[in-house]
């Protein structure tokens, strides 16, 4: 339930040049009301243009860290790989969308977006490996081999191929419940998660009038991560409920477009935040920048 949701409404043959409407309109309906749509493009656009390449420098400065890395970076590695991959998408997507609407090329669309649709279980892992070691941190101490997050990995995958699958040959709508289901406990998920861990930071340093600068820098990073998480996936957990109350052009036109493109702003915000806490390259090293640190001066625990 992306936004190829919208595509189960429309004969595969379908161009907006057949009604005569500009191309961002995508529904005939929605004549009087583009601007979800118009919102829809500019995000793809920005997911291009800036999403890709940070995915990309993301993995880069991941694949050089070694002794530095944190436990989390393997999946924030794989979370990176499926945003880069449907950032990469954008081209395909709008030509097909303004120009083609070819009915093979729309399976490779759903594809895309069943990938997107579960890039969740990636945060959801990255939230619980904090969790643990921040909130239980004798259990994490004997699961911190990379055997187990590798197998998780490759569970979430197949899940995410599975899911993906599905919604590229049987359609958009054949996902909605299983979608539906998944942000809402992956939501529920990452904010508990993220509330314990702000909790414990704030909870060890009750009584003392400052906290150690490392566990300040790593109640800021949850607290940033946690705003991203309410910011990109309390939308659609908040509206999607309540779908019977709206009209279809509300929901179709304004509500849904604009509630999935803010999810897909997930796939640059993310690589952006992972690159903001990273050590600067030596040409930017003598810029002013107080969001900017070595990843060796970060708590090494609960780092993203």
């Amino acid at each position: 339930m992306n936004t190829s949701v919208i595509n189960s409404i429309l004969p595969l043959n379908h161009t907006s040049s057949d009604s005569g409407l500009p191309p961002w309109y995508e529904l005939d309906v929605c004549k009087e009301v583009p601007g979800g749509f118009v919102f829809y493009y500019l995000v793809k656009v920005f997911n291009l243009v800036v999403g890709f390449p940070a995915n990309i420098i993301a993995m880069w400065q991941m694949a050089k860290k070694k002794s530095d890395s944190s436990t989390s970076d393997i999946f924030i590695f794989n979370l990176a790989i499926s945003d880069a991959y449907f950032c990469l998408m954008t081209p395909i997507d709008l030509v097909n969308r303004l120009l083609l609407s070819d009915k093979h090329i729309w399976y490779f669309q759903r594809f895309a977006y069943g990938i997107k649709d579960t890039t969740p279980l990636f945060l959801t892992c990255i939230c619980l490996d904090r969790y643990m070691a921040v909130v239980h941190p004798i259990v994490f101490t004997g699961i911190r081999d990379n055997k187990i997050r590798v197998a998780v990995i490759m569970l979430v995958w197949g899940l995410m191929l599975a899911y993906a699958l599905t919604k590229s040959i049987a359609g958009a709508d054949s996902a909605v419940n299983v979608f539906t289901g998944l942000i809402l406990t992956a939501f529920i998920i990452m904010v508990f998660c993220n509330f314990s861990i702000i909790w414990i930071l704030r909870k060890s340093v009750m009584g003392k009038e400052k906290m150690h600068p490392m566990k300040k820098k790593a109640f800021r990073t949850v607290v940033i991560t946690l705003a991203i998480i309410v910011f990109n996936y309390l939308p659609p957990v908040a509206l999607f409920p309540f779908t019977a109350y709206y009209s279809f052009v509300e929901f179709k036109c304004q509500i849904s477009i604009t509630v999935y493109s803010i999810m897909d702003l997930s796939s640059s915000i993310e690589p952006l935040l992972y690159m903001s806490k990273m050590k600067r390259p030596p040409c930017l090293a003598n810029l002013p920048c107080s969001c900017c640190q070595s990843p060796s001066e970060e708590s090494h625990d609960v780092s993203t």
